[in-house]
């Protein structure tokens, strides 16, 4: 009997701390939050690379723009599930949020977001000018034309928030000298256009949870056969993009154009699919791999 009452709160101590820390994960979009810190890094070793410095001597700026950079992501991910959670409640993928369960009030969680973002901004000043420029657009882009305005209304919702992901190489980049340089500028490209069928293949797949928060993506304004139409146009127009990178050598060109090849022959295979939830996630999972690749491949090329 004693022993009983001594193990059952230490498992729930234990469930607590568990489940404190998977709210957390959820406030700031924890895969989220990666697939957007690690652009960062890229353009900030290929900065390193062609200015012809190294880390070693730059080990302060790097901590200061990573973490700089992932306070202020943190931050404006934190806000938009603060201001998403009377749609979240509609969605199956978010009602685990934890402004949706009331584990977190509201008015903590916009503080959490405000004190992040604010944390965030006044590292990126001890870098550059330039890289918190590139990040205050990224944060305000996604915060306020994207999340507050636009999310719910247009379908251009996702050309606005592609902007808030595709300025992350320039914030690594301009941490170490400006950013007016083909290579920052056309990964910025890239990311801009690839978000593009990305998320629209998050939204086919999650079409039921949009459709019934009302929130205005693609699928659900305009039709499956138009966004298949939408993101074939997409992943056409990175097919160049790669050849404005000569300097990164043959062997990426090679792989970047197979690759943009095989992203386009799952487009086609889009019109052709039976099961458009199955087809939209193997695009899904093809963009996450593709672009995985793509930045890791720039990275090992200039080791």
């Amino acid at each position: 009997m004693t022993k009983e009452v001594h193990i059952e709160p230490a498992r729930t101590h234990s469930r607590s701390t568990s489940a404190f820390f998977s709210d957390i994960k959820s406030l700031i979009k924890g895969p989220v939050l990666i697939a957007n810190v690690l652009p960062v890094f890229a353009g900030f070793w290929l900065a390193l690379h062609f200015s012809g410095m190294t880390l070693a001597g730059n080990w302060s700026v790097f901590w200061l723009t990573m973490i700089g950079s992932t306070f202020l992501m943190a931050g404006a991910l934190v806000m938009n599930n603060w201001y998403d959670s009377d749609i979240d409640t509609f969605m199956e993928r978010t009602q685990q949020r934890p402004t949706v369960t009331g584990n977190f009030k509201l008015k903590t969680v916009l503080n959490i977001g405000l004190i992040l973002s604010g944390i965030g901004m006044l590292l990126l000043l001890f870098t550059t000018l330039e890289a918190a420029l590139y990040a205050f657009i990224g944060w305000f882009t996604y915060v306020i034309p994207y999340t507050m305005w636009s999310k719910r209304k247009y379908t251009l919702n996702t050309v606005i928030g592609s902007i808030s992901g595709a300025v992350t190489p320039l914030i690594g980049w301009a941490a170490i000298m400006s950013a007016n340089h083909i290579v920052p500028i056309v990964l910025f490209a890239i990311l801009f256009i690839w978000q593009m069928p990305h998320t629209f293949a998050i939204a086919m797949k999650k079409y039921d949870d949009y459709k019934a928060a009302h929130v205005a993506m693609l699928p659900v304004v305009k039709g499956f056969d138009f966004t298949k139409r939408q993101m074939l146009n997409y992943v056409l127009c990175l097919l160049p993009l790669p050849f404005l990178l000569p300097m990164f050598g043959t062997t990426f060109l090679v792989v970047a154009t197979l690759m943009n090849l095989g992203y386009i022959g799952a487009s086609i295979y889009g019109f052709y699919a039976k099961d458009n939830h199955k087809w939209a996630n193997v695009m899904f999972l093809y963009s996450v791999n593709y672009m995985t690749l793509l930045f890791a491949m720039m990275i090992l090329l200039t080791f």
